[in-house]
């Protein structure tokens, strides 16, 4: 159990190291290519990722006397809602299907189901890259609400919930909340904001597409 735990924090480690080393390497281009303080700030934040996923070691981190480990910056919280003019049952009844999400939101690239409450999803992440994580429902009440978070190892540690409000109309108020700690702690989110791929936009952007999607059509449970 203990060599299958090491394993599995090795990979997470060097998929971390990986997307810092491409995250660093393609803003120290981009910042080469602009000029003034912007230009700078990018070529220090580009050759600073790329020190990192070369080296192991977290110099801005080490100067301030605390541990590199990137679970040590603070979750992230995002979270939006839509209503969708369908009823609870039918818009869970989709949801619950967790190989439905993909179509749903656009980071997610696939979801397998392992079992009742175990699942494995592989999501996009910057530059190309991907991350993987086994999720499992804590908490499920049909109709109305599901509630996940992911299982130790996992690349992004995350949690969250979606919860199906009924309207008095007989539409559905789908409200996402979502916590989670970036690849690369507080600085990787401040990378993969810079590329357009921060998940509070992402999930906004998937919900206005969800609801289109689903009001206009009818879709296969």
């Amino acid at each position: 159990m203990t060599n299958s735990n090491t394993n599995s924090d090795t990979g997470s480690m060097d998929q971390t190291r990986m997307m810092s080393g491409a995250a660093g390497g393609a803003l120290v281009l981009m910042g080469l290519k602009k000029r003034g303080f912007l230009g700078l700030l990018m070529t220090g934040v580009g050759g600073y990722l790329a020190y990192k996923a070369a080296t192991g070691n977290d110099p801005v981190m080490a100067a301030a006397g605390l541990s590199g480990n990137a679970n040590a910056a603070k979750p992230i919280f995002v979270e939006d809602s839509v209503i969708i003019d369908r009823p609870a049952q039918q818009v869970y009844d989709y949801w619950r299907k967790l190989e439905n999400l993909p179509q749903i939101m656009s980071h997610l690239e696939n979801v397998t189901v392992l079992d009742d409450k175990r699942s494995r999803w592989v999501a996009k992440a910057p530059l190309g890259t991907h991350v993987e994580w086994e999720a499992e429902i804590v908490n499920d009440k049909p109709g109305e609400r599901i509630g996940w978070h992911s299982l130790p190892g996992a690349t992004v540690d995350n949690a969250g919930s979606v919860q199906f409000e009924g309207m008095p109309n007989g539409s559905t108020r789908v409200h996402v909340a979502l916590s989670y700690r970036p690849p690369a702690g507080a600085l990787g989110a401040a990378v993969a904001k810079l590329f357009g791929e921060e998940p509070s936009v992402q999930i906004a952007e998937d919900l206005r597409k969800f609801k289109e999607t689903f009001e206009s059509a009818n879709p296969k449970l």
